[in-house]
């Protein structure tokens, strides 16, 4: 049983999930936050695939940045998933916070994709 803070957060997800859709054209970059990790994919809703996906779990991430903050490796897994995007030819995709509030990591990985090239 998800805790009440989980519980409203999953609520949040779903008002969100009503307006947020990605397509062809803008696919859906989502955040996931655990305590220690954050993980985002790139996913067209219409096809029901994933095109992208990183996190700070990531080998070629992970090392060499065993030193910095959650923050800082929020905005590293950002500017990978907007590398792997840019490669497939996607440049401007909707971002779905997933119920959590834009702030520290999230705000964080959606800055770092937006300083690598994405569009959103």
């Amino acid at each position: 049983m998800p805790s009440h803070k989980e519980q409203i957060r999953l609520r949040r997800k779903l008002s969100i999930r009503h307006r947020v859709n990605g397509t062809d054209e803008r696919p859906r970059l989502t955040v996931f936050r655990s305590s220690k990790h954050i993980y985002a994919q790139v996913v067209d809703d219409t096809k029901a695939v994933s095109l992208a996906a990183f996190s700070s779990l990531s080998k070629d991430l992970a090392k060499g940045n065993e030193e910095k903050t959650k923050r800082e490796l929020a905005e590293l897994v950002g500017a990978a998933i907007a590398k792997a995007c840019l490669a497939r030819g996607i440049k401007k995709v909707v971002f779905d916070r997933n119920g959590y509030i834009y702030h520290g990591r999230v705000r964080a990985l959606a800055d770092g994709a937006r300083a690598a090239g994405l569009d959103f």
